[in-house]
């Protein structure tokens, strides 16, 4: 192991939607930094108490904590329950996201509700409830919101996505606004292309993979733990102290190429 300082030591964090993927790997860079963290799920019990078991393998605290995100109930109480079980917060990870492709003139009303309530409306909801709760410890905090490159560029299929992300980066700047009185950084992180297992099986599709490298100049598809360095550096108020409103773009540069 290293023999350096963890970044992260006797942190409290949530993180939402963390029992798979980018969030998965975020629950477990947090942990291996010295966190202890709420593994916020949905549905499978099984995979989220597979990370629980992983980051208490390390030596720190988990505990998994059941609610979907575009819930104000549910959010309430696994905010509540986080807290309580990790005696505070001081980072929440807003990471719970669903993605549906769907052509424009045939998204749904049901579908455009169901991806903003979870990608945007969730994350509002779980920064208010986690940051009620670090205002009132009045100790510095930090949240850090995942978006997506969609957030700048604009992708076939995929127009309420982006706009739900869209929408995630001037959260992200209205949230660090006003809790930067309190000492509350705000930031987000902006995956390109990550494997993960949404998307695995496009991306084992010669046509899928050459024509997204094709538009990505260093040529290279991320892995849940280039998400996780970034988050937590992001996390850590030493660090990162004066970085606060920002989007750091994890893309391999796909959102600087116009082509």
């Amino acid at each position: 192991m290293h023999s350096r300082a963890m970044r992260l030591e006797g942190k409290r964090a949530l993180v939402t939607g963390a029992s798979r993927s980018i969030g998965r790997g975020i629950a477990l860079g947090l942990a291996r930094e010295g966190a202890d963290v709420a593994v916020n799920y949905r549905r499978s019990r099984e995979d989220a108490e597979s990370v629980v078991r992983q980051i208490e393998a390390m030596g720190r605290r988990a505990v998994a904590v059941r609610g979907s995100t575009d819930s104000r109930s549910d959010v309430e109480r696994f905010v509540a329950e986080a807290h309580d079980f990790l005696g505070g917060l001081d980072i929440l990870v807003n990471n719970a996201g669903i993605l549906k492709r769907t052509p424009l003139l045939e998204i749904s009303e049901e579908e455009w509700d169901a991806i903003l309530n979870v990608n945007l409306k969730g994350y509002f909801l779980a920064g208010q409830a986690a940051g009620r709760r670090m205002v009132e410890a009045g100790t510095p905090a930090a949240i850090v919101n995942v978006s997506s490159a969609g957030q700048a560029v604009a992708a076939p299929n995929l127009t309420h996505y982006c706009v739900s992300k869209a929408g995630v980066e001037m959260l992200t700047k209205q949230m660090a606004l006003e809790l930067a009185p309190h000492k509350i950084r705000v930031n987000a992180v902006a995956p390109g292309l990550i494997e993960t297992d949404m998307n695995r099986a496009d991306i084992a599709q010669d046509d899928f993979r050459e024509r997204r490298l094709a538009r990505i100049p260093l040529g290279e598809i991320g892995a849940p733990d280039d998400v996780a360095g970034a988050v937590v550096f992001l996390a850590s108020n030493d660090e990162a102290r004066l970085v606060t409103g920002a989007t750091l773009f994890i893309d391999a540069g796909q959102t600087i190429w116009g082509a």
